[in-house]
């Protein structure tokens, strides 16, 4: 049986590079659901379409294909054959992720595609439903947290060594604004699941961010 391990969180977290480099050791397929959810903003926000507006956004799901790709443990996304990996890392499409995955279509639209993904794989899921609604079954349930200042942080320098003109505070307002909208949503709201791990890593860099789920990780498999 496959062995699933799911990492929730809110925004900023860390989850994304943490689940990276921990599948990568532990041999298992990394799947980022936020990238799933990205690329469908994407696709509506190129449209000229209002991610907010669930009739709108519902009304395009037909012409989207997304599948991914995994090329040595790590995960590339594709939108109709383009590979957007990079495009869906903007600020816009990361708040247009959040205003889709509002949308019960949009959750119906990609649910299959990731429960085929853990069905069939060892693998490490993050994302803010995970152990609660996407794999309430997974081995391993950990719910990774950080300060908001602390998260704003690490996001304003991975844009900044990208190359983006943000502004701090304005990155710290974003990641409040995703906190409070994806805590609050009708549709699978962001929140632990009961029998998941609490990890904060605020004061940890990466290494010692991976270290420690790695650690936890292990401990519960054996």
């Amino acid at each position: 049986m496959a062995i699933n391990i799911a990492i929730d969180g809110p925004a900023g977290a860390g989850k994304s590079s943490i689940a990276k480099h921990v599948s990568k050791e532990l041999g298992y397929i990394y799947v980022d659901t936020g990238a799933l959810y990205r690329t469908v903003g994407l696709y509506s926000i190129r449209k000229g379409i209002d991610t907010k507006d669930a009739q709108a956004v519902t009304a395009t799901l037909k012409d989207i294909e997304v599948k991914l790709g995994f090329v040595d443990g790590a995960q590339h996304v594709f939108l109709n054959g383009e590979d957007v990996s990079d495009a869906i890392r903007t600020p816009e499409a990361s708040m247009g992720a959040s205003n889709v995955s509002a949308i019960p279509a949009v959750r119906t639209f990609l649910f299959d595609l990731q429960r085929d993904i853990a069905k069939n794989n060892n693998c490490i899921m993050d994302g803010r439903d995970i152990g609660t609604v996407v794999l309430p079954d997974a081995q391993i349930k950990l719910f990774l947290t950080a300060s908001p200042e602390a998260r704003a942080e690490r996001r304003y320098k991975e844009l900044i060594e990208k190359g983006e003109k943000v502004d701090f505070q304005d990155v710290l307002d974003d990641i409040n604004k995703r906190d409070y909208q994806d805590s609050h949503r009708e549709i699978a709201p962001l929140k632990q699941a009961e029998d998941a791990v609490l990890v904060d890593n605020s004061g940890c860099n990466l290494e010692e961010g991976v270290a420690l789920v790695i650690g936890i990780i292990k401990e519960k498999l054996n």
